[in-house]
């Protein structure tokens, strides 16, 4: 197989499966509005329960082709760590941006909603922004930590558990993901935020995921820079 074909291979994976961990996301948290109005905390169940579930087997379906990445941050860590090369880097990056809008545009559709519908929830204020710098910290750690300590099998299970619980513990609920936080913007229903709210938490994402890179270097000193993988093998770099 050549670097190329292995290339679009990758960005095939991180478009599709950013696509479906979107609509996962955007399209239960629609579902859960409409069988549990006026009833918040059970449709933060609902809309976390299927994201756990959904984002674990996403990873076991796409680990093996790309990394099963579906997240800048997650794909920034694998650059700065030498696992991947800057145009592999990139092309991730578009890719799980684009699909992610794809994902959004598809769960409006699929609950008969306007395909593009520009979020008008507000999420900002200090705490929000701490909770995705907590957020993401936590994902990058889970994920480096088990990578790094040679238990990448566990990946897929243990990430799906860690963003079901953040959903709960962090004020955000715990986007920790560039890529879904751009597509959200796409759909103003429960799990909507507004453009306007998009930048900081971006900032705050990369600032978690740049500390959790820092203490897995730390905490991890006798491995080498580059990583095999960031959550599970997969064929080529």
């Amino acid at each position: 197989m050549t670097q190329e074909s292995a290339l679009a291979r990758g960005v095939v994976a991180e478009a599709v499966g950013t696509a479906l961990l979107v609509a996962i996301v955007v399209g239960s948290g629609i579902f859960a509005a409409r069988l549990s109005p006026g009833d918040r905390g059970l449709q933060l169940l609902e809309n976390s329960t299927a994201t756990a579930f959904g984002l674990m087997a996403l990873i076991l379906a796409f680990g093996k082709v790309s990394g099963a990445h579906f997240n800048p941050v997650v794909t920034l860590a694998d650059r700065l760590l030498g696992g991947i090369g800057t145009r592999r880097a990139l092309a991730y990056g578009g890719a799980q941006v684009a699909g992610g809008c794809v994902g959004a545009i598809v769960a409006n559709l699929m609950f008969d909603l306007p395909a593009v519908e520009v979020a008008t929830t507000a999420r900002t204020g200090s705490g929000l922004w701490l909770g995705e710098v907590v957020a993401t910290f936590g994902l990058l750690t889970v994920i480096l930590g088990v990578v790094r300590s040679g238990r990448a099998g566990a990946a897929p299970f243990a990430v799906g558990a860690y963003i079901g619980a953040a959903y709960w513990f962090t004020s955000s609920t715990s986007f920790a993901n560039p890529a879904v936080t751009v597509a959200r913007t796409l759909s103003d229903t429960f799990a909507g935020i507004r453009p306007a709210s998009v930048p900081l938490f971006v900032a705050a994402q990369c600032a978690g995921a740049l500390a959790a890179v820092g203490l897995a270097r730390f905490l991890h000193p006798d491995l080498p820079a580059a990583a095999d993988q960031i959550v599970v093998p997969h064929d080529e770099r």
